[in-house]
């Protein structure tokens, strides 16, 4: 059923939103082989943003998360399967939530890290000349970790926790559960952090971190929203069992009856003709005939 959200801003949703990311990153990768001068003004800096070049922070979706070659057309064609399979799934609306939040994430986050960190360095040197130059260095070493790479890679995350048990062939030949190249991509993320803290200075390394997990909390927030209605639905489905089996152990000897509508009190044994189901919501094994199933007051 649509929330209040979805029924109110859903016909802004837009269809095929993947296919649209994608044709930015052709323009991205056309810009940066016919005109790199032009090309640079797309990237996400945050000291330019202050300082009126406000473009840019919408521009950097249109920068190319890696150099061009057959893997990456390969891993394009990849991620427009997987985005139009969520798309169909979700609905049009929770998938543009999901993938707009990813870069709004990034973007937020984004500026919030550079005020921090200039803040905090421009304080320690407590001069303005320095000032300067350290909002410029803080926008540089920002901007050279602000890519669409990991909202990508939240793709194929989502995908693999929605169809854990769908098969992609590795090499195009070996089958493989994509649950698998899940945890594979896990463990790439947190050997990036790893070998960050351990080859780049210090604040390189928050810079990368930070950067990386707010590109995937979108997926983060899917995963654990997730998590507890999995573990929900399990709960539920446990408690179920055993009301039902608790039920028909009652029912089984009362008179020759098997079933009793909770509603009207109909029975198998004087209405043969009536299908009787439990309901699932209600506690203590309650079953209704099929007039009542569906329209019942859970108890």
């Amino acid at each position: 059923m649509p929330s209040k959200m979805e029924r109110k801003f859903g016909k802004y949703a837009i269809p095929n939103l993947t296919l649209y990311l994608i044709i930015g990153y052709v323009i991205g990768y056309v810009m940066s082989l016919i005109s790199p001068e032009v090309y640079a003004y797309f990237s996400f800096d945050p000291y330019l943003i202050f300082h009126g070049q406000i473009w840019r922070l919408l521009t950097w979706i249109l920068t190319v998360p890696e150099e061009l070659g057959i893997f990456t057309v390969i891993m394009m064609l990849l991620y427009y399967s997987l985005g139009t399979t969520l798309e169909r799934t979700w609905g049009t609306y929770r998938y543009n939530v999901y993938m707009l939040s990813g870069f709004l994430f990034t973007v937020v986050g984004a500026i919030i890290l550079y005020l921090v960190l200039t803040v905090y360095y421009s304080n320690t040197e407590g001069n303005m000349i320095y000032s300067s130059i350290i909002a410029q260095t803080m926008g540089k070493a920002i901007s050279a970790f602000v890519s669409t790479y990991y909202i990508n890679m939240s793709i194929f995350l989502a995908f693999a926790v929605t169809y854990p048990d769908m098969e992609l062939l590795l090499y195009f030949i070996i089958p493989i559960k994509i649950k698998w190249f899940g945890f594979l991509y896990g463990g790439y993320i947190i050997y990036d952090i790893i070998y960050a803290f351990m080859n780049y200075p210090t604040i390189l390394a928050v810079v990368q971190t930070t950067m990386i997990v707010l590109s995937l909390l979108n997926f983060l927030l899917y995963w654990f929203s997730g998590s507890r209605k999995r573990l929900g639905n399990m709960r539920r489905k446990r408690e179920y069992v055993r009301s039902v089996q608790k039920g028909v152990k009652e029912k089984r000897y009362e008179n020759g009856v098997m079933h009793r509508c909770a509603v009207c009190g109909r029975t198998d044994r004087d209405y043969p003709e009536l299908t009787f189901r439990y309901c699932s919501k209600c506690t203590g094994g309650k079953e209704y005939c099929q007039e009542h199933l569906f329209t019942h007051v859970h108890q």
